[in-house]
């Protein structure tokens, strides 16, 4: 569970910015749709290296 202190005097508004950003940052969604479905560690392995892979290309392409 998520717990943001609440200032005194602090807008509303801005508490459920930094709960959203805090929420964001945890993860929770993401980790719920993964448990969804079972993926085999080496699709995952997989998955990772060409994700690395991209971000390489990209980041060439950016140096040339």
């Amino acid at each position: 569970m998520l717990i943001i202190p609440i200032k005194e005097g602090e807008n509303i508004d801005r508490a459920l910015k930094r709960y959203k950003r805090k929420f964001d940052r945890v993860g929770v969604i993401r980790k719920l749709r993964a448990k969804q479905q079972f993926t085999k560690p080496s699709v995952e392995r997989r998955a990772t290296l060409q994700k690395a892979q991209y971000i390489q290309t990209l980041r060439d392409k950016e140096n040339q």
